[in-house]
């Protein structure tokens, strides 16, 4: 399986390169192509052994799959749609898009031309959330989902989108998808807390404001007709290589691991928690 990564800024490049081209953790599949970036960061993470292109396109005919992970959000839709059209599957990294249209166009496009497409936050597949997800199962029906992490507003690469996203999407992997209304955000001097309805139970999103010196740890607190759980999403060295092992068996079995109503669910929230900012500033 050859993989194309588009967007190499992003630190997750340099995990998937040493898991799949080092440490040959996912059996064949390994990184031949990679785009974005400057030229120094390009030659140092490709060692020689990468080919380097200049544009997303220029991957058609080099890759079977690629991973479009800029970190700016706002540059999915361009760089995904041209090799989705082109017949390549996709992985976006984090976030699937900063707004909803060019989320539904990345769909569209997946849709259009037969081939899977996917999104998430690597946070999503690690072992400490799989196992605290079979724990909330045990709890009945929930009432309440508050993700605590951090945020930096004023970020360049897309704002509340680029850390945000962590704990948006570690709430609703815990509810059942659907579109989220009820929706209200409030703005605060040290970060934002926003409260979605969300199928039969409430999601709370607190984000507190990443500094220099410290960023609140990821954590979840579930309350449920049987009981309450909490618990902080810890991550190790290799917390992307499960994100990984997720995308390859997305494309060995060409089944997309999430609807495309969650994938939309994320998007729309962190659209609406965005423009909540900006208009408060």
């Amino acid at each position: 399986m050859r993989l194309g990564l588009v967007g190499i800024d992003n630190t997750h490049a340099d995990h998937a390169v040493r898991h799949l081209n080092g440490e040959h953790a996912l059996g064949s599949a390994r990184v031949v192509a990679i785009q974005g970036g400057t030229a120094e960061r390009a030659a140092t993470l490709s060692g020689g052994a990468i080919s380097v292109v200049s544009r997303p396109e220029d991957l058609i005919g080099l890759v079977d799959a690629a991973i479009v992970m800029d970190r700016d959000g706002s540059l999915h839709r361009a760089h995904a749609v041209p090799l989705l059209k082109a017949g390549i599957p996709v992985l976006v990294d984090k976030p699937l898009a900063t707004t909803v249209a060019d989320a539904e166009a990345i769909l569209e496009a997946a849709r259009t031309a037969g081939v899977p497409v996917t999104s998430y936050s690597a946070l999503r597949w690690v072992d400490s959330l799989a196992a605290f997800r079979a724990r909330v199962a045990e709890l009945g029906p929930l009432t309440t989902v508050v993700a605590t992490g951090p945020v930096q507003r004023d970020s360049v690469y897309g704002g509340v989108s680029f850390y945000g996203v962590h704990a948006v999407e570690l709430a609703l992997h815990l509810l059942t998808p659907s579109a989220s209304d009820d929706l209200t955000v409030s703005v605060l001097p040290g970060g934002v807390v926003a409260t979605a309805r969300v199928g039969g139970a409430h999601a709370v999103i607190n984000l507190v404001e990443r500094t220099p010196e410290a960023a609140v740890p990821f954590h979840l607190s579930v309350t449920g007709v049987g009981g309450v759980a909490a618990e902080t999403i810890t991550l190790g060295k290799d917390y992307t290589l499960p994100a990984l092992r997720v995308f390859l068996t997305m494309l060995a079995t060409g089944t997309s691991p999430l609807t495309d109503a969650e994938l939309l669910a994320p998007v729309h929230l962190l659209e609406t928690i965005s423009t909540a900012v900006s208009t408060t500033h």
